[in-house]
């Protein structure tokens, strides 16, 4: 197998035609399966390239800026840096990884909405100048460590069907922009725009175009303290739907031509994250235990008992959980299921089945119920659209092995970035050849990224 591996310090498997990602894990799970048992991730990158494609289709010439926060791994930044998105940064480390990346700071944003006084002081220094604030606290820190900010006002928004904490916790109102823009002019900080951010499961589309009648005020507002401002921010909450980014695009390019036509010198940006990672990345996870359980006590609460009581029902362990790749469980509903990786009959029975992380504490759990066939300590389950929230620092909880992530790409992507003249050589070496059909060995397995 060829390669450039000695080059990099990750590698990409390049796909020929007739190799799928179920190749892909097959193989996966059998080194593992002879190596370790290690939880992995596959990456297919070449799903960054179509989603940066329908971006640039549907919302262009709205410039996207990826929250590193969202997927900090190499691969990822390294790709959307290729693809020329710019990136939104919630601290120095990941300020400094994008920054390794040669991009300018011109293409970088500080949006933390509780900076730290060290941090902004780093901005500075590396010509980070755009970033958020929200209140006059935070404009007075910002005022003392970075005179050469550059901010945008992050207004909140009206989103009643969203988390409201959220919504109370960041953002400013309309009245307290004034505020703002008077202390602003004291301290001598310039003010460049507006932010906003609609959560993803806001079903009320109309949020926008309060969001934006919003901004446009407060733009009418910053003209009459002199301040020239020129930068938009529609936030993030892009859910990684082509439907979904569609009907955004509807609601809000006709409010956008006429609050902010392209004469009028503003740029829009945005802040897909998810959009770009989550359907990338798919995990594997391997059952380390395995117990019987008495029903009703895997029932949630207020769900009649339906079963034969002869049924077994099943508690299994796996070897990942919510102190690494399932963090976002704590706060969020899991939005993907468990599939078995072994080959079972269609006929075969299912079972009432609960799925628990390594740990052993009580707020590990990842499925509360859901119906499997009778698995064994040892088998793997396949978890899709995990690559959002899911890959940047975890804990060491029960020392904990972060999984290890296999990146990929298929040829005929791989060929699209190139006509498209987006790859760049320092990213080429780090791609390597995959026969469709193989079997890896030790020395010519996916080099990785821990």
């Amino acid at each position: 197998m060829k390669g450039f591996l000695e080059d990099a310090n990750y590698s990409i498997g390049l796909l020929d035609e007739g190799a799928t990602l179920a190749d892909v894990i097959d193989n996966c799970i059998y080194e593992h399966t002879h190596t370790g048992k290690r939880a992995f991730y596959i990456g297919d990158l070449g799903k960054l390239v179509k989603k940066n494609i329908q971006w640039q289709n549907v919302m262009a010439p709205i410039k996207p800026f990826y929250p590193v926060r969202c997927n900090s791994t190499p691969g990822v930044l390294e790709i959307l840096g290729t693809l020329g998105v710019g990136f939104a940064c919630s601290s120095k480390s990941e300020m400094a990884l994008v920054q390794d990346l040669g991009i300018s700071p011109e293409n970088i944003m500080y949006t933390n909405p509780c900076k730290q006084a060290s941090q902004l002081k780093y901005a500075a220094k590396a010509g980070i100048n755009i970033m958020t604030c929200d209140n006059d606290i935070e404009l007075k820190k910002i005022a003392r460590n970075h005179p050469n900010a550059k901010l945008l006002l992050h207004i909140a928004t009206e989103d009643i069907t969203a988390d409201e904490e959220l919504n109370m916790k960041f953002g400013t109102t309309l009245k307290n922009c004034r505020h703002l823009m008077e202390c602003a002019k004291e301290l001598g900080v310039q003010i460049v725009g507006v932010k906003f951010h609609v959560s993803g499961s806001c079903k009320e589309l109309q949020t926008y175009i309060h969001a934006i009648s919003d901004a446009r005020c407060v733009f009418d507002m910053a003209e009459e303290f002199g301040y020239k401002m020129n930068m938009l921010d529609i936030g993030g909450g892009f859910t990684g739907s082509e439907f979904q980014l569609e009907e955004v695009n509807h609601v809000i390019r006709p409010l956008l031509d006429v609050y902010f036509p392209k004469e009028s010198g503003v740029h829009v940006v945005a802040e897909p994250g998810c959009y770009y990672v989550s359907s990338a990345f798919t995990l594997a996870v391997n059952i380390i235990a395995k117990k019987t359980v008495e029903y009703d006590k895997l029932l949630p609460s207020g769900v009649e008992q339906t079963r034969n009581d002869d049924e077994p029902v099943f508690t299994y362990y796996i070897n990942d959980g919510v102190y690494g790749s399932f963090a976002s469980k704590l706060s969020e509903k899991l939005n993907t299921i468990p599939e078995v990786h072994k080959k079972y009959k269609e006929d075969e029975p299912l079972f009432a089945s609960s799925l628990w992380g390594p740990s052993c504490d009580e707020l590990d759990q990842i499925v509360e119920n859901c119906l499997l066939p009778e698995l064994s300590v040892g088998d793997w389950l396949i978890f899709d659209n995990m690559g959002s929230g899911t890959l940047g620092e975890q804990s060491t909880f029960n020392d904990y092995q972060k999984p290890l992530i296999y990146y990929m790409m298929s040829f005929s992507d791989w060929d699209e970035m190139q006509d498209a003249g987006i790859a760049s050589d320092t990213l080429m070496k780090n791609f390597f050849f995959v026969p469709s059909c193989i079997q890896l060995s030790p020395e010519d397995r996916f080099s990785t990224a821990a």
